[in-house]
């Protein structure tokens, strides 16, 4: 880890204490004025704060455009080009990621970067003068999630993983952290930094202006989500881990301000003009619809050529599409299913058409495409499936499917006994609840990054790779289904890192 550590310690010297604007998104530079000279005030550390929301917003760590390793890892997108970039995005889909990929180090650099400035902050702010005490704790509760987020998309992809907790001042010190914890011990971590969140005094939602921060909201359920995929994917205290999931996800359910989620149009939840006040979302990272550095280009890059639903930008290019695989799940009638996707004429293939911004303000001059759309991370659709999973891992599928049909019933989709009683397809492909849950997960969160995560909880490794082995090669193209083994639930260590120390970075199986 010696290359990221190198990254951290530049950060130690470089942070963005100066220049941040009211307005939560409009950052400056995080690596403008050194820390011993830079962090002296309360707006010092507000502005370091920034900096860590900031490094979120990248495509190599948790942005919009993380879809390489998340959505194409999984069997909704698939890259078809085996050659642009030396092959090394189609490595992601092909299931033949190799350590040297240079993709796969920018994304290892890119999730320890946002750790990095969040421990730096930690480690400075016990020594500012803050106008209101609170202030300060609810900045350390923010910066412990947002680092326990961090390991949590860590841990997941790779497993064991250096775990830094600390403030990296000397190469003594970056030595001995460079080297792969237990992922127990990282998840013990995870669970601690959250608890910390929990009694840090946050806001239960945050208001309209820091929408993007972290609210108590987003800490029970991300601390659910945690519990959940602990209780799911590790031996030791599998019932205690469910039950706390459940104890957590329920918490996060009752702090919504909404009644149903049929309440909540689901058109709504990705609304560009209603994303600060929609009261599904939970928590999402804030982009700027007509600014040249901050504006969302998801709606741009999924528009196709020909097409004008969903982007100010006049596309000459194929857009961006699904799998057959995804097609073929989603059901007649479901109202998610024309939202999310749509059929190109011009290309005779179907796009993601879920995020949109068609508004004047995303053009600038003559060019279209400077989007609004804010990247969703958690929402409340997501939290009641997985309080539907846990149930139905704890052996109560009666509750697990009345959470289950309160999705459906938003999407209009007869609730589940009678799609078993009724539909002899449904009842075919999801003779299970658990299966059920997959399959609704799939359809309402797709394209939003949680497909890959849900599969590797779902199945085991052996039962991933059956699980694509079951598939049609032909619903994927050219990406091979065959090259999937149970390496795969894993990624490989970063080649950089395992060459610093081959028995302390020890590389994955497979690999």
């Amino acid at each position: 880890m010696r290359t990221t550590i190198t990254r951290v310690m530049a950060l130690v010297l470089l942070v963005g204490a100066a220049g941040c604007s009211k307005t939560f998104i409009n950052q400056s530079n995080p690596e403008a004025v050194s820390v011993d000279g830079g962090y002296k005030t309360e707006s010092d550390i507000t502005a370091g704060v920034y900096s860590v929301y900031q490094a979120l917003r990248s495509s190599n760590c948790v942005g919009e455009g993380a879809q390489t390793w998340t959505d194409d890892r999984s069997d909704d997108i698939n890259t078809t080009d085996n050659q642009s970039n030396d092959g090394q995005p189609f490595q992601f889909t092909a299931f033949s990621l190799v350590p040297s990929n240079s993709y796969l180090k920018n994304h290892w650099t890119a999730l320890y970067t946002p750790i990095g400035r969040a421990n730096m902050i930690l480690s400075l702010i016990d020594g500012i003068s803050f106008a209101n005490a609170s202030t300060k704790a609810q900045f350390i509760g923010e910066m412990k999630f947002v680092r326990a987020y961090m390991y949590f998309n860590l841990v997941r992809e790779f497993g064991d993983v250096p775990l830094v907790t600390e403030r990296i001042t000397t190469l003594s010190q970056a030595d001995k952290l460079t080297a792969r914890v237990k992922r127990d011990t990282v998840y013990a971590r995870i669970v601690a930094d959250l608890k910390d969140a929990l009694n840090s005094g946050l806001p239960n939602v945050q208001p309209v202006a820091n929408k993007g921060r972290v609210s108590m909201q987003a800490v029970n359920a991300l601390l659910g989500q945690v519990y959940l995929t602990m209780g799911a994917t590790l031996d030791a205290n599998k019932v205690d881990n469910l039950n706390n999931a459940k104890t957590y996800l329920l918490a996060a359910y009752n702090l919504k301000t909404f009644g149903s989620l049929s309440d909540v149009a689901y058109a709504d939840v990705f609304d560009v003009n209603k994303k600060g006040t929609n009261p599904e979302i939970i928590w999402q990272i804030p982009y700027k619809e007509g600014d040249l550095t901050y504006y969302s280009s998801l709606a741009k890059n999924n528009q196709p050529k020909g097409e004008t639903l969903i982007s100010t930008f006049l596309s000459q290019g194929s857009g961006n599409t699904m799998t057959l695989d995804l097609v073929k799940e989603y059901e007649t009638g479901d109202l998610r299913t024309n939202y999310s996707i749509h059929f190109a004429n011009s290309t005779g293939k179907y796009y993601i058409s879920k995020f949109r911004d068609v508004n004047a303000g995303s053009v600038i001059g003559t060019q279209g495409g400077y989007g609004g759309n804010d990247w969703i991370l958690i929402r409340y659709a997501d939290i009641i499936l997985n309080i539907a999973e846990v149930y139905d891992l704890l052996g109560d599928d009666a509750t697990a499917i009345t959470y289950l049909n309160m999705v459906r019933a938003r999407a209009q989709r007869p609730d589940y006994a009678t799609m078993m009683a009724t539909d002899a397809n449904y009842a075919a492909r999801y003779p299970t609840v658990k299966l059920a849950i997959l399959h609704e997960r799939r359809v309402e969160l797709a394209f939003e990054h949680h497909r890959w995560f849900d599969l590797i909880r779902f199945f085991n490794a052996q039962q991933l790779v059956d699980y694509f082995h079951t598939k049609n090669q032909a619903d994927y193209d050219n990406s091979p289904l065959s090259n999937i083994s149970t390496k795969d639930i894993y990624y490989p260590i970063p080649q950089f890192e395992y060459l610093l120390d081959p028995v302390k970075m020890y590389q994955n199986t497979g690999y």
